[in-house]
């Protein structure tokens, strides 16, 4: 029997490289029981790839060139481009669990939010042969900083800085009354939270849904991001002097431990101490673990 269409409904990605996570999400999202209106891709890269799988609905292709990643502009182009009253961001490495688009389109008919999805992350070593939810729900771990989620419904959320990238859905509306993403944080870190901070600032509330689950497909990750260093130092104090607070604390908390920066929580600035060495960068890689 084909999925009930939840028409109200675009799902966004944003794609650079990691074309078979991408496959993955788009068969995830032909098993909905209720279909989104589209797909909305912004791909990151010069071309489209080639051979996708059909989603169950139409999928619009967007190009977002630039660098450093440009994280916040392709979301911004992907929901300038969506024509649904509800955006669901889709992060590329996530499976949608087959209640994911009718957990969220159900949540939006209640009320006006922004709406929160549960992640379990999925071990190293490949989808199995099987992977159904009920195998995917077996296999995946909840991430221990996140809160738990309600079964079904909703349950309020004080903190709306609890948004990841991940899974997340929000009215159009909304996005729009707040201008999306603030393009001026360049690279990683910085931009989900400060969007959630606007979002609470304008009067939209925060929630956990239930059944809104999705499963994160592992990747190695570093601990602590130092790849990312630079840019992170940046969006931090980019958001400290709007928002009057630190963001991303307990990255800045490793980058300290580290002896890279002097800084706490109480300070008005990070002070360099040094760059994390080309060695360092290395040993932080962690190729097996599955949270950052």
């Amino acid at each position: 029997m084909p999925a009930e269409t939840a028409a109200a409904v675009s799902v966004l990605t944003l794609v650079r490289g990691r074309a078979d996570r991408l496959r993955h999400l788009m068969r995830g999202l032909a098993r909905q029981t209720a279909s989104p209106r589209e797909l909305v891709i912004a791909w990151m890269q010069p071309e489209a790839e080639p051979d996708l799988p059909d989603p169950g609905c139409p999928v619009r292709h967007l190009h977002v060139p630039g660098e450093p990643t440009p994280l916040a502009a392709a979301r911004n182009r992907a929901a300038e481009a969506a024509c649904s009253d509800l955006l669901v961001f889709l992060d590329v490495d996530c499976i949608p669990g087959r209640s994911l688009v009718a957990a969220y389109a159900g949540a939006a008919a209640r009320t006006d939010g922004l709406f929160l999805g549960e992640v379990l992350y999925l071990p190293p070593g490949g989808l199995p042969a099987d992977s159904d939810d009920a195998t995917l729900d077996r296999i995946g771990r909840a991430h221990p900083a996140r809160p738990p989620v309600p079964e079904a419904g909703l349950r309020p959320e004080p903190d709306s800085g609890q948004l990841w990238g991940l899974s997340f859905a929000l009215p159009a509306r909304a996005w729009h009354a707040v201008g999306g993403m603030d393009e001026s944080y360049a690279g990683y870190g910085g931009e989900e939270t400060d969007l959630a901070a606007r979002l609470a600032g304008s009067g939209l509330p925060t929630f956990w849904v239930g059944g809104a689950r999705a499963y994160h497909q592992h990747h190695p990750v570093h601990v602590p991001p130092l790849q990312h260093f630079a840019p992170i130092l940046a969006n931090a104090a980019r958001f400290r002097a709007r928002h009057g607070r630190w963001c991303m604390t307990y990255w800045l908390g490793q980058f300290r431990d580290a002896g890279l920066i002097a800084w706490d929580e109480e300070a008005e600035s990070i002070r360099l101490l040094r760059p994390p060495a080309p060695h360092e960068i290395a040993a932080a890689l962690r190729p097996d673990a599955l949270f950052s």
